[in-house]
């Protein structure tokens, strides 16, 4: 028997974290959300959403906790939302709350009318 594929495990975490739409995320924002993005730094240095904070997937679980306060309302995005929901559902898993992955990305944000840097 074979274990899950990458593509598993994101379904799987998507069907446990709350998924938004770059739209509702951009409207819904509040000047103490938490904009995470998951991507590698040469993503983040081509475009990134303005004060988001920026920590690679491969580092949530040894880094978040001393950048992003438990408490905080936060919404996780990548380049398309799959990295995201891992994130958001690793977060979850850890004690954060309030976490969400953002559908579609920061192309999403962009589209929906998001400033990018």
């Amino acid at each position: 028997m074979f274990g899950k594929s990458r593509g598993d495990l994101v379904e799987d975490a998507k069907s446990r974290v709350k998924q938004v739409s770059a739209p509702d995320a951009l409207r819904d924002r509040t000047p103490d959300t938490v904009l995470l993005d998951v991507r590698e730094p040469n993503e983040w240095n081509m475009a990134h959403i303005p004060g988001a904070v920026l920590i690679p997937l491969a580092d949530v679980e040894e880094k978040v906790e001393s950048a992003v306060p438990r408490d905080s309302k936060v919404v996780v995005y990548c380049a398309s939302g799959n990295r995201s929901a891992l994130a958001a559902d690793t977060m979850q898993q850890m004690g954060y709350s309030d976490v969400a992955s953002m559908a579609g990305g920061i192309r999403g944000w962009a589209d929906a009318g998001g400033e990018v840097e």
